[in-house]
């Protein structure tokens, strides 16, 4: 099992150990996985009690997160348009910024400040108890018994979850678009469809599982290699919901900035 830095090196050797342990940790979790899915040794049971639990923590929140910031969207747009005379547009701004943006992100942020903490802690409150110590004795390694099971929970949900929260995005901003600024639902739903292609919502669901691999594997190294008690549980959690978040909106950037590189844009203004 990997250790943490060593508090006696300077900051900027401990953020660079840290960071090439925990890259360590995720090829070890890659290695491991390999291994189950290759050996059919993976504990299903596990992975169904933690889908639904990480289910049952992030839905509602993703959901009540989204149904606000569908309306500020149309507001924007709706504000933005009506300036320039560009009201048809507004399905395609949505289809930009709901399902290219704000439902990956908001997925991203809810497994990673929600079922992230739950997961960093659960498994930090293992280490101090000793419990992943007991494991390597008994030859069990505790990645694949404990990792990868919140691994592949967390990968279902996301998934799943940025469906729904889409959905919802789009709904709340096609009602608002509809009821409060009095637009019609036909122009909206044209330009949704005109300019929103099958890869739109492709990479969104591809953000939503390298979010979920980010945030699984941050919280449970964090929650692997804490030390010091209790305290040292609480402070696992901060670090990881922390860097969970830099890391996901570095990978959103590149993401982002690949897609249209490899995918054209569609349709003409």
């Amino acid at each position: 099992m990997v250790a943490p830095p060593s508090l006696a090196r300077g900051p900027l050797a401990s953020a660079a150990a840290e960071v090439g342990l925990l890259l360590g940790f995720a090829v070890e979790t890659a290695m491991a996985a390999g291994r189950a899915v290759r050996k059919r040794k993976i504990a299903w049971q596990e992975c169904l009690e933690q889908t639904w639990f990480l289910a049952a923590v992030t839905s509602l929140p993703s959901i009540l997160v989204m149904i606000p910031l569908g309306v500020a969207v149309a507001i924007t747009v709706g504000s933005f348009a009506s300036q320039i005379g560009a009201e048809r547009y507004s399905g395609a701004v949505v289809a930009f910024v709901i399902i290219g943006q704000a439902a990956p992100l908001v997925c991203a942020l809810m497994i990673s400040g929600v079922g992230g903490s739950a997961i960093c802690s659960d498994l930090g409150a293992r280490k101090i108890r000793e419990e992943t110590d007991a494991l390597e004795v008994m030859g069990i390694s505790p990645i694949e018994r404990l990792v990868l099971p919140r691994v592949f929970a967390a990968i279902v949900v996301t998934v799943l979850l940025d469906g729904v929260v889409m959905a919802v995005g789009i709904g709340a901003t096609l009602i608002f678009h509809v009821e409060i600024l009095h637009g019609t639902a036909g122009s909206f739903l044209a330009t949704l469809t005109q300019y929103a292609r099958p890869a739109d919502f492709v990479l969104a669901e591809v953000k939503a599982a390298v979010f979920a691999v980010i945030a699984a594997i941050v919280a449970s190294y964090k929650g692997l290699t804490c030390k010091g008690g209790p305290q040292g549980v609480g402070d696992a959690v901060n670090e990881s919901v922390v860097l969970s978040f830099i890391l996901v909106f570095i990978a959103n950037t590149a993401m982002t900035e690949l897609y249209p590189i490899l995918v054209p844009a569609r349709g003409a203004y």
